[in-house]
């Protein structure tokens, strides 16, 4: 059967929210995908730019470098379930353990998670009762290493079991005589077992799928972390080392980068090559060796990087203070000494940089570029503006005001980063008329 075919009969089709395109070719989701970008830029811009039109990934299936999976129950009070959100629901997660846009290590690695916690009979951060112990397991494996990195996150919360008769028989510290009596609760005997015993066993289980053959891939590290905040997004608020290392090595366009586990770092590694490839070739063509360039929300530093042997100085500016850290890292593994990374909010940054650019890149999220962020942008009135966008109308907004500075469109094109989703990454180049 071929991975088409798999992934048109998957199971989960319609259910889960992750594709969108399951059930068609990949001709198709290129066509359809290439027709929104053209069609938007052609709204949004006073002249349309040469566009280039959509460049497919390197590979199409297994190109997800990182997954995180959430755990929750498919109908209220249901089992434990360990995977994603249900198409369109807020509350429902239903199990993935078998999808195709990622390598099947992940896969194996989700299944063997699921079934130790759910015999555990542990409970799952409730969105409405913030009450819970289980919230999310984040997988990521770089693609060109094949390193990986497996995070456990959790609550600080006492673990919560319903039932957890396997465990109770094995604490030796436990009078099993006063749970038949009702007398303690089965949280009691969880927390005579420990935590520590818990995450030690759910990570031998995931070093013996490695043992069996089970994982092609190299285990860097295990880490549990924890994070208690309301919002169900992951907020690393302390991280314990289980196993091996806090980090994995990715190799991109002849550079390394470590990752760490909430570093900002492109989902589909293949795929980020094509796109800083693109990117390097619409810059090239304002760099001198001379030329300062500043690389706004940088991230682990990738486009810094690459750009750094062309140009006197690169300095990046990120958010995310451990991004910073590990892109200072990667530039000195890089042997890169005229990169510098400042953490914090581009708005508030660029009041403190003394270094004027000469070209500017920016990659923001998937809102865009802070309409205060963007005014002190134009401000520097550089020849060259270099924007890459995962979300075009985001692009397509921010285009207004500059053009209205007199920023002029002049190529464009869109890299297919996420085949089967509806997520399309967009490059476009923009010069200051004279």
């Amino acid at each position: 059967m071929s991975l088409l075919k798999e992934v048109n009969d998957c199971k989960l089709n319609g259910i889960c929210g992750g594709c969108a395109y399951a059930g068609g070719s990949y001709e198709a989701q290129l066509n359809e995908k290439n027709e929104h970008i053209r069609n938007l830029l052609n709204d949004a811009c006073r002249e349309m730019p040469e566009y280039e039109g959509i460049i497919e990934s390197p590979i199409v299936f297994g190109y997800r470098n990182k997954m995180e999976y959430s755990f929750g129950d498919e109908k209220k009070d249901g089992p434990l379930t360990l995977g994603l959100h249900k198409k369109r629901s807020f509350y429902d997660v239903i199990d993935v353990d078998c999808c195709k846009l990622v390598h099947e290590d992940f896969n194996q690695i989700v299944k063997v998670t699921k079934a130790y916690f759910d015999d555990l009979g542990l409970t799952y951060k409730d969105k409405r009762s913030h009450l819970g112990f289980l919230r999310h397991l984040i997988i990521r494996r770089a693609v060109n290493t094949g390193e990986m990195l497996i995070d456990l996150v959790t609550t600080s919360q006492p673990l919560l079991p319903v039932m957890a008769h396997n465990l109770i028989n094995n604490v030796t510290l436990y009078d099993k005589d006063k749970f038949d009596q009702g007398i303690l609760e089965a949280s009691d005997a969880v927390n005579v077992y420990g935590m520590n015993e818990i995450m030690n066993e759910w990570k031998d289980l995931i070093l013996e799928l490695k043992k069996k053959g089970l994982i092609e891939g190299e285990i860097k590290g295990i880490l549990h972390t924890v994070n208690d905040s309301k919002a169900d997004a992951v907020k690393n608020e302390g991280t314990t080392v289980l196993y091996g290392e806090d980090s994995i090595c990715e190799e991109l366009i002849g550079l390394k980068f470590q990752i760490t586990p909430f570093s900002f770092f492109q989902t589909n590694s293949k795929g980020a090559e094509v796109l800083y490839t693109k990117a390097r070739e619409y810059v090239s063509q304002s760099l001198s060796k001379d030329a300062t360039v500043y690389d706004l929300y940088s991230g682990t530093g990738t486009i810094a990087q690459m750009l750094a042997p062309c140009v006197s100085k690169v300095i990046g500016v990120e958010i995310i203070p451990e991004a910073v850290e590990a892109a200072k890292e990667n530039a000195k593994r890089n042997n890169l000494d005229n990169c510098s990374f400042i953490a914090g909010d581009v708005l508030k940054i660029l009041d403190t940089i003394e270094d004027k650019p000469d070209v500017i890149i920016l990659d923001p999220p998937r809102d865009g570029v802070n309409p205060k962020a963007l005014s002190k942008i134009i401000q520097y009135g550089v020849e060259t503006i270099v924007y890459i966008s995962c979300k075009a109308e985001s692009l397509c907004r921010d285009l207004i005001p500059l053009q209205a500075a007199g920023y002029k469109p002049i190529k464009a094109c869109a890299v297919d980063q996420f085949p089967w989703t509806k997520n399309v990454e967009t490059i476009c180049l923009l010069n200051k008329e004279k």
